[in-house]
């Protein structure tokens, strides 16, 4: 279903792993609210809009970190959103929220103005690993935050996790997942930690201050988080996420089924639903120079068949639902059947009406997609 998506770029504090854009100073958030609102006016009158649609739309707040603005803003940017872009109420608002953000007040605001799902980053149940990561709560705030959401009437509530943490053991990794299920949270969104270059953890790495997690732990850790979640009853949807019925994300589905969707603000992407693309500038100072003269400082790419069925793979792929291979330009469709021939002998890839990769294969998932990309 279409939908739109608004990155707010600010976070309290820098953590160690993270490489989205993003400013720790809050000195222009006042300003940048008035022109994630201007950037909103100049794309509906320059005729970006939802197409028509029979499915109910979807409206994002990610970043950064949404709820460093107050709930009375983030209304202002949502009530603008719904009346340039929607035909309706979206049936599904998804404000994404620090755990330590999160107090009963606020959330009642929140459930108040209409948010219906939240996105509580708390990447781990383990006070040692929470420091590392440079988050701001504690292990008993993430659980205290899921529980307030609650309470504040909130039922679609997800979290996110991190595995494959330097330092993390097996049995630290099992304790997380318990702890995500006993909180009976509807959808977990679990990540094995990449370690970026730029990144705290990147410098780290490079000065020999550890090492990443060896593959074999990590491949353990990973079977460990699909037969524990899939015994609690969530459904392993797309690589990193896991749902219970009736509760996958249906923004991020978006994404995954190549729906169109309309970013706002610094480094939000755009994508029509078929050929263009549209890239904000990662830049607040430039971002908001640009809109105070009526202009989105964006890059738009025109896509080929080509990087339209790359992409098709790459994203249909990573889902449990798979590709349909109808969906595949005829072009390509004589190289993807013969190589996905081998994939279908070895089991790493099965076929029903729709081609797709075993979520026990999903840890390895890029390198047999990367195999279909057509250079």
């Amino acid at each position: 279903m279409p939908g739109v998506y608004i990155h707010i770029p600010f976070c309290k504090q820098l953590c160690s792993y993270c490489d989205f854009y993003f400013s720790v100073s809050l000195m222009r958030a006042a300003e940048m609210l008035d022109c994630m609102t201007d950037e909103m006016e100049i794309k509906a009158s320059n005729g970006e809009l939802l197409k028509d649609s029979k499915e109910p739309y979807t409206l994002y707040f990610g970043g950064g970190t949404p709820t460093v603005y107050r709930v009375n803003e983030l209304k202002t940017l949502a009530m603008k959103a719904i009346s340039l872009f929607f035909p309706a109420f979206p049936s599904e608002w998804t404000v994404e929220a620090n755990p330590d953000d999160l107090t009963p007040d606020y959330l009642q605001q929140l459930a108040r103005v209409g948010v219906n799902r939240l996105s509580i980053g708390i990447q781990s149940f383990v006070d040692r690993d929470l420091q590392i990561m440079r988050r701001r709560h504690s292990a008993q705030q993430a659980v205290e935050s899921v529980c307030q959401a609650r309470n504040a009437g909130f039922d679609n509530i997800s979290i996110d996790l991190i595995y494959g943490f330097p330092g993390m053991s097996l049995s630290e990794w099992e304790y997380n997942l318990d702890c995500a299920i006993e909180l009976n949270v509807k959808h977990i969104s679990a990540y094995h930690l990449s370690i970026e270059d730029k990144t705290i953890l990147g410098k780290m790495r490079d000065k020999g201050k550890f090492a990443p997690v060896d593959d074999g732990l990590s491949d353990m850790q990973y079977k460990m988080l699909e037969t524990k979640l899939q015994a609690a009853g969530y459904l392993h949807y797309e690589i990193s996420n896991f749902a219970l019925p009736g509760f996958f994300s249906r923004h991020n589905s978006a994404y995954w089924n190549k729906q169109q969707y309309i970013g706002i603000g610094p480094s939000a992407h755009s994508y029509d639903g078929c050929f263009s693309r549209k890239n904000n500038v990662a830049n607040n100072i430039k971002y908001i120079e640009n809109i105070k003269q009526g202009i989105v400082p964006e890059t738009v790419e025109m896509l080929s068949e080509k990087d339209i069925y790359n992409e098709t793979l790459l994203t249909s792929l990573r889902t449990a639902n798979g590709l349909d291979f109808n969906s595949v330009p005829e072009i390509f469709r004589a190289g993807f059947r013969q190589k996905a021939a081998k994939y279908l002998q070895s089991g790493r890839m099965v076929y029903t009406d729709r081609y797709s990769i075993p979520s026990r294969y999903f840890l390895i998932s890029d390198s047999i997609i990367s195999d279909f990309i057509e250079e």
